[in-house]
């Protein structure tokens, strides 16, 4: 227990000595604590230009450039107060300065100066007491290397392990990061419910204040990644709601600023507000350019790209992905969608498929699939449709939750339908439908009513795929789905061309018994329907026919040879 108070007597938020109340030291002491960043970096800079500061305050100036974006600022400045610490001897501050620098290095893809100060944290811990939370810290750099290696199993053991050096030192900043580490480990092995709870468990330690605003801020941005990552889609959003609480707290934050408001724009798409989401994610890029973050700069393209996709703004969309994939990012699936949107299926065909090839992760390939299954059936390809749809219901068999296995449904009732079993097809989309609209997810929940009108159809439920097919266009329109909105009119047209008389199956049905001379009762009874329904279907066969009366409608009906005599 002595240690664990010693430890956190070095936090620099609570290592302060006595300085002058009106000296630059002290209101960038003060404005540090109030989480006024750009005040407390100009107020620390102007005392270390009077007098270079020492550890406690050049953690306290380089949290500050950070948190502003000033990235090499950061690096400098820490790497001052790494070289400060061994100056007064205390080690083990040095090397959590030193695996601060790795991370960081590591972060932004310099693996070889991170790979050195790790080496160098290492070196500077042979000599320290074996236990101590500093070797905790230095797990985590382990974990990383394990899960590149593809050891998820020692990965999550050295996660578990620092997890509890973080709480035997009662350092939350060790225990939070560990324990998020060891749930996005889990989550890559398929323990969704597991890895979930850790994350949760982490984000208690930011509600409560007891984290430092960097651990705070990765913490948010793994949560949220992790939510994603494994479509817990209502998780995703409670977490991107309480970072933008977060961020606003602090209007002078770079860091994370960004990387928040590209999670709020991808909540906005999945909320159906478009026009918002592209907004912010054109605000996201702004940020997260002057923040330098190149992979995050590309992200907030590729989502701005998938707006524009889903509006039909196709070059728009083709420029967004381009510049992503400058920024190092992926433009997959979105570019091979919007291919198949052009009409170029081939070469969205290749595109996917050349991802699917060169992509082993377990939920990369989750947000390739259903891309996979779309443009397969899309090109006639049914079999490769068959391939990507069993491995998505692996996956979702296998990791569980609600949203995942809608995507799994929809796939599925799109492969059935295309196969021809329509009862199957109307089944696995309804099923889907009830996952989306409790998601408040518009635009999926359209997509899978655009299914289930067309298995009704399938079925001969004419009344049934109109209702559908009409509330699936209307949320297209309201959210400016144009090709969407076209395809449903594409399909309306194809089934007015097949029946140029208006009347549906079911309509003709009913009016061929009309013209034997049978009551709506009797026709009631024979087709298995209410009288109620009955009348319904004869009022829309006297409207579509423009006749007054079922005398005239038996006449009009010879006259259209769609009765024989």
């Amino acid at each position: 227990m002595a240690q664990a108070k010693s430890m956190r007597h070095r936090d620099p938020r609570a290592r302060v000595c006595a300085v002058a109340l009106d000296s630059p030291l002290h209101r960038g002491r003060e404005c540090y604590a109030q989480r006024a960043w750009f005040e407390a970096w100009q107020a620390l800079s102007r005392a270390d230009q009077q007098a270079p500061l020492e550890g406690d305050d050049l953690e306290r100036l380089a949290m500050a450039a950070y948190l502003l974006g000033r990235d090499d600022d950061y690096l400098q400045t820490l790497d001052r107060a790494h070289g400060s610490y061994l100056a007064a001897g205390d080690n083990q501050r040095a090397v959590r300065c030193a695996f601060w620098l790795g991370l960081r290095l590591y972060l932004r893809g310099d693996g070889g100066r991170a790979t050195g100060w790790f080496a160098r944290a290492h070196r500077l811990l042979e000599c320290q007491p074996p236990d101590c939370v500093e070797r905790g810290y230095l797990m985590l750099s382990v974990v990383s290397q394990q899960v590149a290696a593809g050891d998820l199993d020692a990965a999550v053991a050295t996660a578990a392990a620092a997890a509890e050096i973080g709480d035997r030192f009662a350092d939350a900043d060790l225990s939070a990061s560990a324990r998020q580490l060891e749930g996005h480990v889990l989550i890559e092995q398929g323990e969704v419910a597991r890895g979930l709870a850790l994350l949760d468990e982490a984000m208690l330690a930011v509600a409560t204040g007891e984290l430092t605003p960097l651990v705070s801020g990765l913490a948010y941005c793994n949560a949220i990644d992790g939510c994603q990552l494994s479509f817990a889609l209502a998780r995703a959003r409670e977490w991107t709601d309480a970072l933008t609480e977060w961020c606003a707290e602090q209007p002078d934050m770079v860091a994370f600023s960004g990387v928040c408001l590209v999670h709020r724009a991808e909540i906005m798409q999945l909320r159906g507000m478009w026009a918002e989401a592209l907004q912010e994610a054109r605000r996201a890029f702004d940020r997260c350019r002057q923040g330098r973050s190149a992979h995050a700069a590309g992200l907030a393209l590729y989502q701005q790209g998938e707006v524009q996709r889903l509006r039909g703004e196709f070059a728009a969309a083709e420029e967004a992905y381009r510049r992503a994939s400058r920024c190092g990012c992926d433009p997959q699936p979105g570019l091979a969608l919007l291919r198949a949107a052009q009409g170029d299926l081939p070469a969205a065909a290749n595109a996917v498929a050349r991802a699917l090839g060169t992509t082993a992760d377990r939920w990369q390939r989750v947000r390739l699939l259903p891309a996979g299954v779309e443009i397969a059936l899309a090109a006639g390809d049914v079999e490769a449709a068959r391939r990507a749809c069993a491995e998505l219901d692996e996956i979702a068999g296998h990791c569980g939750g609600d949203e995942l296995d809608a995507v799994a449904a929809a796939a599925r009732s799109a492969l059935v339908l295309a196969q021809g079993d329509a009862r199957a097809a109307l089944v696995a989309a309804r099923r889907a439908l009830q996952v989306w609209q409790r998601a408040e997810a518009p635009y999926l929940a359209a997509r899978v009513r655009t299914l289930a009108g067309l298995a009704c159809r399938a079925l001969g439920d004419d009344d049934g795929s109109r209702l559908e097919l009409d509330a699936a266009r209307a949320v297209f329109e309201q959210l400016g789905a144009m090709p969407d909105v076209a395809r449903i009119d594409a399909l309306t047209s194809a089934a007015s061309a097949a029946h140029p008389h208006g009347l549906t199956p079911r309509e003709l049905q009913v009016l061929r018994l009309v013209a034997a001379g049978k009551t709506n009762k009797a026709i009631a009874g024979e087709l298995f329907l209410s009288e109620k329904t009955v009348d319904r279907h004869v009022s829309n066969i006297l409207a579509k026919l423009d006749v007054p009366s079922r005398t005239a409608a038996t006449a009009r009906a010879y006259e259209l040879q769609l009765i024989r005599s």
